[in-house]
Order: structure tokens, then sequence, then C-alpha cells
């Protein structure tokens, strides 16, 4: 199949040569903003390149992936939808809650398949842990906590466009936490701080951050984050159970040391970023995708996946702001 992908910056890059390397795309095609990057990025990778959307929309792809910026992901999803092409694209589905319902509905009263990308879901930790939960290994969960700690900060020109901390980092654990528990969130209480490089605070946002979220069911999540883990990308799950707990991301790369005499656990090279945490991860999603295209698959995270997390950092950060419990 041809494959077309739109936007060529880190995550672009990474994408465009995993799918090159998958056994169903015959042929990966790129653009950009910047024609220009396209085509270093296209002669790098050994693929090729159209000079922009359009052309790349019009050049006969069997599946169309946006990793451009986030400001552009809506526009983009409806042009795939337009053009009848079965569409991935990067969370989030837009910059506000209103743009990705409106997205959403778009999306819903048509045919074309649009699978958002939340690569956690298709991480092997998180698919057992999910499935410990289904079968009811650990009993009923009562409490859960989550984090993502990032080893180093952004460039302070992607965080005006990032929608804030929850919308573009903690996200990812609000979708894990449904995807795993098949529960929703009903209240939040969040909080945040900037400890670090001023420009957060500029901006309104946070480097680090944590909330409280009571799920309907009663269990308790505790989900926090931060920008600045000189240990390295950290990002786990841990469930506690009335029968048993289990964590996800708990191995001998983690990037924790124990304070306990004589352990040394874990004892491996914490990762640095999230595609090294996530390259398995990232393959299987894309293969997912081509399954999608291929009409072999339904889609595995659809835009009202996207929405529901969405919602819920949506509701932390007016949390964050206004110093109080937001029911969903």
């Amino acid at each position: 199949m041809r494959i077309g992908l739109v936007g060529v910056g880190r995550i672009g890059a990474f994408h465009a040569a995993t799918l090159k390397g998958l056994p169903a795309v015959d042929q990966v095609v790129v653009a950009d903003a910047d024609p220009a990057r396209a085509e270093v990025v296209a002669k790098e990778l050994g693929v090729s390149s159209a000079p922009d959307v359009t052309a790349l929309l019009g050049s006969g792809l069997d599946g169309f992936v946006i990793a451009a910026a986030t400001s552009a992901h809506a526009d983009l999803i409806a042009a795939g939808v337009a053009a009848g092409v079965p569409t991935f694209c990067e969370k989030p589905v837009a910059l506000d809650l209103a743009e990705t319902e409106r997205v959403l509905e778009l999306v819903e009263a048509s045919t074309v398949p649009v699978h958002i990308g939340f690569q956690r879901r298709f991480d092997a930790g998180y698919q057992a842990a999910r499935a410990a939960v289904e079968t009811g290994e650990l009993g009923y969960v009562h409490h859960i906590r989550t984090n993502t700690n990032d080893a180093f900060p952004p460039h302070h020109e992607y965080i005006p466009n990032s929608g804030g901390f929850f919308r573009d980092c903690t996200v990812h654990d609000f979708d894990i936490i449904r995807y795993v528990t098949g529960r929703e969130v009903v209240s939040v209480y969040a909080t945040g701080a900037n400890r670090g490089e001023a420009f957060f605070g500029e901006y309104g946002d946070v480097d680090s951050a944590a909330a409280l979220l009571t799920l309907d069911d009663n269990t308790f999540v505790t989900a926090s984050g931060t920008r600045y883990n000189g240990a390295g990308h950290d990002v786990r799950m841990e469930l506690h159970g009335s029968l048993g707990s289990i964590a996800v991301g708990l191995d001998e790369h983690t990037a924790l040391r124990s304070a306990e005499p004589g352990v040394t656990f874990p004892g491996g090279q914490p990762h640095m970023t999230f595609m090294d945490r996530f390259q398995p991860a990232y393959v299987a999603e894309l293969t997912a995708f081509t399954e999608v295209v291929a009409g072999t698959r339904a889609v595995p995270c659809t835009v009202r996946d996207a929405f529901a997390a969405f919602r819920i950092a949506d509701a932390c950060e007016l949390s964050r702001h206004e110093n109080r419990v937001v029911v969903l």
C-alpha cells in the first residue's frame, strides 16, 4: 500500500522510517509545510516527497498519516476525510475542546476511518494490565498511580501551541487510564507549578503537575508528571487491587534507584526519550493502522476516545486555574 505522511519533524520522520519498514507498505510519500525539509527527509530515508498536502492527497494514497503541528491537525483530518482516505493523526485532534468536538462530528458523519495516535495502547505492559483488570486477577482496583516524567523539557517554541501540560503530556495518562480500566473519569482536582525555565510561566503553563481523578466506580487515580526528570524518561502505571497489584514500566530501564542498602534493581540504562521507551509500541500502532487501511481491523483508538481524554485534560486545566474540583 501507498502511505502519505505530512509533517517531517522529529515524530514525523520517526513515523516515516517506521512505515517504510512495515511489510504491508510498498511506498511512503512525505510532505511538509516546508517543502525543502520534506525533500531532505525523503532523501535521507529513501522515500518520495510531494510539494504540498494537496498534491499528497491527490497522489493516489491508500492511507494518510498526520504528524504536523497540532494547530494543523483538525484541518488535515478534515482534508483526509474529504479525500476519502483512511487517516491516522497524532494526538491531539485539535487545540481546544470545541474544535475537537467539531472534528468528532465530522468524522462520525462520514464512513472514513480515522485512527488517533495514543501509542501506549499498543505497549505490551499496558495491554497486560488491561487483561489483568478484565479477568479480575487484581480483584477490585481501588487505587491507580500514573506518571509521565520527561528527562528534559521541549524547546520553548513548542510550548505556546502545546495546549498546556495536561492537554499535551498527561493526556496520554488519561487515555490509558480509560483503556486499561474500561471506566470513565467523573471528577478531577489538579494543580501544577513552574520550578524550571521561566518560559513555561510566561505562556501560562507549568512544568510539573499532579491530578487526583475519581472514576465512575470510585477508584482513585493520582496522575503526576514533570518536564524535568534528570534520571531519565520515566512512564509508569501502578494498579492496586483487593487481590493483587501490578506495575507497567517497572523494569531494568526504569529511571529510578532504590535507597535500600544492597538493592541493585533497576540496573539498566534508563530511556531518555519517549521514542526510545515506546519504540515497539509505535511499530505496533502503525502496523494496526495498515490493518485499518486494509479493512481488516476496526479503528483501535477513535476520535471519540481522543475527545474523552482531552475532556479530562481540559477539566484538569480548569481545575488548576480555578483551584477547585471539576465534575465532568
